[in-house]
């Protein structure tokens, strides 16, 4: 398992301009491997923005997993030698989803619905009921969840504990009031997951006002000690952060001579 390039790309995508969203996913994707990236990762409902009026305005922007926007990231990857994973409003029939998608070069390898419904989600999506999923990759192997599943620490230990080296979350986080010089606390959530599993974890958010709602853009990449590799960005534009993961590290879960992440786990205690 080698050094794994990562990008994390912040995008604005806007309700109801599914060809547009489509087109930025795009050439940040392009400019992202341009310079180096091979793991890419994009914001929670990219293709289709996030403030919907109503279920029929979300069921106009929801397109099946095998519709334009998966195909034309499966296709990207496919002749870039790309990872990526980015999130979609999915039409999965009679119900629609939030989902997280992982393609490589060999296509669409596994998609994840959103288990943790957030707000006004649940008037539009129905919820997943599986586990994240860890898929063996030429990087390593790679799990993916959704934005408010974050906040459920023991949902994110469900992937560390199947052997996942690296987490990808796209989000769409509402920004919220903090105290000045405060980090978002999304951002300390992610770094408290990736300290407490020993894991990478990478966090697409987006930005953009839409429809009145501001967005934390903290897109940010951290590592298994906990410390981002890069961002948090908190900037409220479209911007790319980057970093080069030694995805092997996750997979020692030691912290001392006497003391691992895992074996020192006493869960029957915790029931």
């Amino acid at each position: 398992m080698s050094e794994a390039a990562l990008a994390c790309c912040q995008l604005a995508p806007r309700v109801g301009e599914p060809a547009r969203n489509r087109a930025e996913a795009r050439a940040a994707i392009v400019a992202a491997a341009d310079a180096g990236a091979r793991i890419i990762v994009l914001p929670e409902l990219v293709n289709s923005g996030y403030v919907f009026a109503d279920g029929a305005e979300a069921r106009a922007c929801a397109e099946p997993l095998d519709g334009p926007t998966v195909g034309e990231w499966s296709a990207l990857a496919r002749e870039r030698d790309l990872l990526i994973v980015g999130g979609v409003c999915e039409d999965d029939g009679p119900v629609l989803r939030n989902t997280s998608v992982i393609v490589d070069r060999d296509g669409l390898r596994t998609a994840y619905r959103k288990a943790h419904l957030w707000d006004r989600e649940s008037l539009f999506f129905e919820p997943g009921a599986e586990p994240p999923p860890v898929v063996e990759t030429a990087h390593g192997r790679i799990a993916t969840m959704v934005c408010y599943d974050l906040e459920f620490p023991e949902w994110v230990r469900l992937p560390a504990l199947a052997g996942a080296d690296l987490l990808c979350a796209p989000t769409n986080w509402p920004r919220e009031p903090r105290p000045a010089r405060e980090r978002p606390a999304e951002v300390v959530r992610v770094q408290a997951g990736a300290s407490s599993n020993r894991m990478f974890i990478a966090a697409c958010d987006r930005c953009g006002t839409e429809r009145g709602v501001d967005w934390v853009a903290g897109t940010v990449i951290v590592g298994p000690d906990g410390f981002p590799l890069a961002g948090p960005a908190c900037i409220d534009e479209p911007t790319t952060i980057a970093a080069r993961c030694e995805l092997a590290q996750a997979r020692e879960k030691r912290t001392s001579e006497r003391n691992d992440v895992f074996a020192d786990r006493r869960p029957e205690l915790y029931a």
